[in-house]
């Protein structure tokens, strides 16, 4: 098994959740506007799943090259609140044969202070730097 460098990535922010909605068209406003998310039972806004998952996906770019990744699946776990910095950590659990390449499968895990947000696994071609 092979662990893979954190990422981490700052606390989110109100104007993040917002920017999001503009570049992603998820305008629900349970993600941007507080008295409609309390309204729908919520202590504050939440953040995008989408825009969880995008974090995921930044880590996983940032561990290998975008070409060799070949899988790449999520569930969401709990909600993300502004405020709160998230980590991505990953690893490798192992070697597979599959259409002539080698490739490494994987997991990855986003966290906020040992809260569990995402989990996901991936499956990527193994570089001969690997």
């Amino acid at each position: 098994m092979k662990i893979l460098q954190p990422l981490e990535k700052p606390p989110i922010t109100h104007s993040q959740l917002v920017r999001y909605a503009g570049a992603s068209g998820d305008f629900n406003p349970i993600h941007t506007v507080v008295p409609i998310a309390k309204k729908a039972g919520l202590d504050d806004v939440i953040s995008h799943g989408m825009l969880v998952m995008g974090f995921a996906g930044q880590a996983l770019t940032q561990w290998f090259p975008r070409q060799n990744l070949r899988d790449f699946k999520v569930r969401f776990v709990n909600m993300t609140h502004p405020g709160e910095k998230l980590t991505i950590t990953g690893q490798i659990t192992e070697e597979i044969e599959c259409a002539g390449e080698t490739r490494m499968l994987g997991e990855l895990v986003v966290k906020s202070n040992e809260q569990v947000k995402l989990s996901g696994i991936f499956e990527v071609i193994k570089d001969d730097n690997e």
